[in-house]
């Protein structure tokens, strides 16, 4: 099921002048303080003046004997504050170049609470004027902002499609208008933000992505959240997954198994083991030779603990175990034919996701998202009709869950290719995905793994953006034969013995594999589909907590 948007193409944009086109300083060498000054411009008289009510004699008189101020005076301060009005060239500069870049294709109007005397004087001052197509004041319109009417006038002149329009203003009540009647609003708090939200939002998020990553390619290093640099293998082999493209990363020579780092390890022991996490990547995204990856998964065998868990590290010594690096041996195991060697692990990793065992991430991973990526990854790899329903029916109301929750810009991506993937509807985490991408095309870095030991996170832009990419792509153009072999609803027919299962006392959904722990069928062993869960647990589902825990060893 593909979502029924497409990212915007946004043709127009309305720029309110004051204190976002151009400043001013209501500081004056008169009597009449900046306090002062800004509540006469929020009197009703003035309101009535700026919708061209009452004449500029008028209101200065009303407003003196309102304010007890004389109305000479008022005159003296308010030509003192049009004297320092100035232009903002970088944001005029930029609108320019955005215009241009269209050919013809983007609008841009001015909409401005603004009496017609002192529009005659700010059309004097310097600025490009000609970027305009056309200027709305209140005073001609005989509205201002907030009011709806104002927006109406302004939408019916000019023909514009609120939906592919974009209104920047530096009031939220006015911004707050625009949004109702379907404008994308931007409040205009800091100029290098907006600008930089003009440019995510007129330009191709996609190009600008893949410009940022073969600028960067192969040093698209990772960082630590304390500022230290990382070469290591395993963000450099999702994002050549993601991408494709081999020109892109660094990769350690690892014609069997795989190490984390990249030369000498990081932050950790001197000596560090190969993992099974990185291995079982790395034989999947390298499509290595059939004969390797057996051997290399008979030893990894060797490396199940007394609960049927396969382990982090070929290293008895370390015995560690992470949810996550569980599905990503799952993945391994069940593309070579041999899951059902894993038959504990999987029921592990159900019950994982089955009690939100990973709300605050895991051992070696930040994010809930992560579980839920690597979970996802394993079901659009493997096309095992009968672990797709024994997982997606559950995997699918976890990541619903999930859906506009805080996350940075890798877990906003992640969320968004398992929404797409599992035909799940999520346009708020897609909004909040595109204003992330900073102004030299990359994405803002986001935490994938951490330390163990010390919850150091470790994160990387080119992941980041690679994912991010992808997600767009996903999102808005999402091809139905990439996931037909996934289907939306759980499948219903008998399982082979080694998914046998019975009904739990915990769900009525819970569907076991067959394990030494549950070694007899029972009757009505039909997969169903997972029941909603009661909304008590919506509020595991907001802020993520990022509580880390402080153990001894990586």
């Amino acid at each position: 099921m593909s979502l029924d948007h497409r990212l915007p193409e946004y043709n127009a944009l309305i720029f309110d002048i004051g204190d976002v086109l151009f400043s001013w300083s209501p500081a004056t060498k008169t009597s009449i303080s900046p306090k002062t000054l800004r509540k006469i411009l929020s009197s009703p008289t003035w309101f009535d003046y700026e919708r061209g009510r009452i004449s500029q004699e008028d209101c200065y008189s009303r407003v003196g004997a309102e304010f007890s101020i004389e109305p000479t005076e008022i005159a003296r301060a308010f030509e003192q504050a049009r004297d320092s009005l100035q232009s903002n060239e970088d944001l005029i500069s930029v609108i320019c170049q955005l215009k241009a870049r269209s050919h013809g294709k983007l609008r841009v109007f001015a909409m401005s609470n603004i009496s017609q005397p002192d529009y005659e004087v700010l059309r004097t001052k310097p600025a490009d004027w000609s970027i305009f197509d056309e200027v709305f004041t209140s005073a001609a319109a005989g509205e201002r902002k907030p009011n709806l009417g104002f927006y109406k006038l302004v939408l019916s002149k000019t023909g514009i499609d609120p939906r592919r329009a974009i209104f920047v203003d530096d009031k939220l009540e006015n911004v707050l208008s625009a949004r109702s009647l379907g404008l994308h609003g931007i409040v205009f708090d800091d100029p290098l933000k907006v600008i930089r939200a003009l440019r995510n939002l007129l330009g191709d998020p996609v190009q600008r992505g893949q410009d940022y990553l073969c600028e960067n390619a192969k040093k698209l290093d990772s960082i630590t959240n304390n500022g230290v640099t990382l070469r290591e293998n395993f963000a450099q082999l999702l994002i050549l997954e993601a991408t494709r493209d081999k020109n892109l990363v660094t990769l350690t020579d690892s014609p069997r198994t795989w190490n984390f780092f990249q030369g000498k390890p990081l932050l950790t022991t001197d000596e560090f083991p190969f993992d099974l996490d990185t291995t079982s990547l790395g034989l999947t995204v390298t499509n290595c030779p059939t004969a390797v990856a057996n051997s290399v998964m008979d030893e990894m065998l060797e490396y199940i603990d007394d609960d049927g868990i396969i382990q982090t590290y070929f290293d008895h010594r370390r015995p560690r175990f992470d949810p996550v690096v569980c599905v990503n041996a799952l993945t391994l195991f069940y593309t070579h034919g041999r899951g059902h060697q894993l038959t504990r692990t999987l029921h592990w990793v159900r019950e994982v996701l089955l009690h939100r065992a990973y709300l605050d991430g895991t051992r070696y991973y930040a994010t809930p998202e992560c579980f839920l990526y690597f979970l996802g990854r394993l079901l659009e790899t493997i096309s095992d009709e009968y672990l797709h329903a024994f997982l997606k029916p559950l995997l699918r109301e976890r990541v619903a869950e999930r859906v506009g929750a805080d996350g940075d810009a890798l877990a906003l991506s992640m969320r968004v290719m398992l929404c797409t993937q599992l035909g799940l509807k999520n346009e708020v985490d897609l909004r909040a995905l595109l204003p992330l991408q900073c102004e030299d095309g990359g994405w803002e870095i986001g935490w994938i793994y951490k330390y163990g030991s010390s919850g150091i996170n470790i994160g990387n832009r080119g992941l980041t953006t690679a994912l991010a990419m992808k997600a767009i792509q996903t999102a808005t153009q999402p091809s139905p034969a990439a996931r037909s072999r996934s289907p939306t609803h759980p499948i219903s027919m008998s399982p082979p013995k080694r998914f046998l299962h019975r009904k739990s006392e915990s769900s009525a959904s819970d569907m076991r594999p067959r394990t030494l722990l549950d070694p007899y069928p029972t009757a009505n062993t039909s997969p169903t589909s997972s029941i909603k869960r009661p909304f008590r647990w919506f509020w595991e589902t907001g802020k993520f907590s990022g509580k880390l825990s402080v153990e001894a060893g990586f």
